[in-house]
């Protein structure tokens, strides 16, 4: 049920607005052309039949039945195809021996067993706790109840896979991968998306605290600076949830005004929902926040829910991928994180200077925590603060 997929072949008896909420790619394995979400969803359920998208388990006889007429196939092929397509036939330890799913059998005629045991011989394993749970978060909610029939996820609902690119300031990894993965339905608003993106960009603390290294800050850069927008197929949707929130979209649109582009027009996110969007699959748009934080935002699959996915809305939004980022170092023992760094220090081998807290404080205060030398201090947020 991607985005890509069409039920049936258009025809004349299909109207022109039907067939444009049916997206084709614009650009071949790039993007598809713009259509309106919820007006495609509406496609799929009108075409597919109840069964097809239901969260109940179908009839395994009812669905060979359907099967062997729809194949051509008579019965003796289909006990013969039960027997290759067993789940059974990917065992390869014998009945009195234990499975261990760690361990790969000396005589396995299974060649992705083979391929896997040569692989563990010739590769050494770098891999580390933030890697290995990495993998495993799109299965660990894979076919997820919830607990009260009132937090299911209802029959017909949409699932959009949306990946959020690292901020352009990033040039290493800018065009190279993206930063989160994230499954959300149709149902939820961009305010709600705006919230599941995890940037360092808001966890900033603005001042100066060299002489008041132990003083909690008030507020991080997410409580001051709230104004954000994202931009769809010529529209800004901005984030106006709170008093303090302000339209920063107005000045790239009267800019665009001034020059004689296309006219944009505004929207607040926290009213508009996913299916309300019209986009294309694949191609890149725009989430901006703390002024000029840019993120580049695809939204690479649109399908209807699935039984095997996860059924609890109280998950959603949910994470699917991460990618992990290499911490800094402290400058001056190159064990811990830094946490402060400094300017117009005596004591620094650089300035800039980056120091965890065990160091900074070391070398810049004395025993009562009294400060020495003239220097100043701000708190330094690591870009793996999401590992």
């Amino acid at each position: 049920m991607a985005a890509f997929e069409q039920p049936v072949e258009p025809s004349s008896n299909i109207s022109s607005s039907s067939s444009n909420n049916i997206p084709d790619y614009e650009f071949m394995n790039l993007n598809s052309t713009p259509f309106h979400i919820g007006s495609f969803r509406d496609e799929w359920l009108e075409r597919l039949k109840p069964e097809d998208f239901s969260f109940q388990p179908g009839d395994q006889d009812s669905f060979e039945a359907r099967f062997a007429a729809a194949m051509g196939v008579g019965e003796e092929t289909m006990t013969e195809l039960r027997s290759v397509c067993s789940v059974d036939s990917l065992l390869c330890h014998s009945g009195d021996q234990e499975r261990d799913p760690e361990v790969v059998p000396p005589n396995t005629t299974l060649k992705t067993l083979t391929h896997r045991k040569k692989k563990n011989k010739t590769q050494k394993c770098t891999r580390n706790r933030h890697d290995l749970y990495a993998d495993e978060l799109d299965r660990l909610t894979a076919g997820r109840l919830p607990d009260t029939k009132a937090n299911q996820l209802p029959e017909g609902e949409l699932i959009l896979t949306i990946n959020i690119y690292f901020p352009g300031t990033m040039e290493k990894f800018n065009h190279l991968r993206p930063h989160t993965t994230l499954l959300m339905t149709g149902s939820h608003t961009l305010a709600e998306l705006r919230d599941a993106v995890c940037c360092v960009s808001d966890l900033q603390v603005c001042g100066e605290f060299s002489s008041t290294p132990d003083m909690a800050p008030d507020f991080m850069s997410k409580d001051l600076f709230k104004s954000a927008y994202f931009f769809f197929e010529g529209v800004f949707y901005n984030d106006m949830r709170y008093p303090e929130c302000q339209d920063i979209s107005s000045t790239t649109i009267d800019w665009a005004k001034s020059h004689n582009y296309p006219p944009f027009s505004t929207a607040k996110m926290e009213d508009t929902r996913l299916v309300d969007l019209k986009v294309k699959v694949g191609f890149p748009y725009l989430y901006c926040h703390q002024g000029d934080c840019e993120h580049l935002v695809i939204i690479t699959d649109v399908r209807l829910a699935h039984h095997s996915d996860c059924l609890d809305t109280d998950l959603y939004p949910l994470l699917t991928h991460k990618n992990r980022l290499m911490t800094q170092k402290c400058s001056v023992c190159h064990v811990f994180i830094g946490r402060w760094y400094t300017t117009r220090d005596q004591f620094a081998p650089s300035d800039p200077c980056l120091f965890c807290d065990k160091c900074f404080r070391m070398l810049h205060y004395d025993k009562e925590g009294k400060k020495l030398g003239d220097f100043l201090a701000y708190p330094y947020v690591d870009r793996g603060a999401f590992n």
